[in-house]
Parts: structure tokens; sequence; C-alpha cells
């Protein structure tokens, strides 16, 4: 599959198997692909598989729920 397909693929698993609007799922894949998250994907095609793709939607699930919950044990902002 293409690299564009691939990240499609990804997102529609964190909607399907997380239960993530559609929306939420698109931001996820985009911050992933904005810190550089997919470059070995574009790089090599036999990455994008759909057994890859459903690894990596659960690695981002993984990580948006550990930063959530970091979000809220950290102090609010003005707060001391």
């Amino acid at each position: 599959m293409t690299y564009e397909e691939y990240l499609d693929e990804v997102a529609t698993l964190l909607t399907e198997n997380h239960d993530l609007t559609e929306s939420a799922a698109i931001k996820c894949v985009v911050r992933a692909q904005a810190a550089d998250y997919f470059i070995p994907h574009d790089d090599n095609p036999d990455l994008r598989t759909v057994a890859n793709a459903v690894k990596d939607a659960e690695a981002l699930f993984e990580q948006r729920v550990a930063a959530a919950a970091a979000a809220k044990g950290k102090p609010g902002r003005g707060k001391h």
C-alpha cells in the first residue's frame, strides 16, 4: 500500500479498535507523522502492511493514553 494508504489504515484502526473519533485518530496520526514516527514506513514500502498498521495503531494509542495521564498529573498553569 502507499504511504498515504498506510497512514489512513492506522487512523482507521484507531477509530475501530479504540473508539476514537475520526478527528481524534487523524490528529494522533498527524502528530506522530510530525514527530517523524513514520519515516521508516516512507523509506521502506515493505513496512506498510496491515500487520504493522495494527502494531503502530496500538503503539500510538498507548502513547496517547500515557500523554493524557501525564497531563493530568501536571499542575495547572499559573497554579503553584
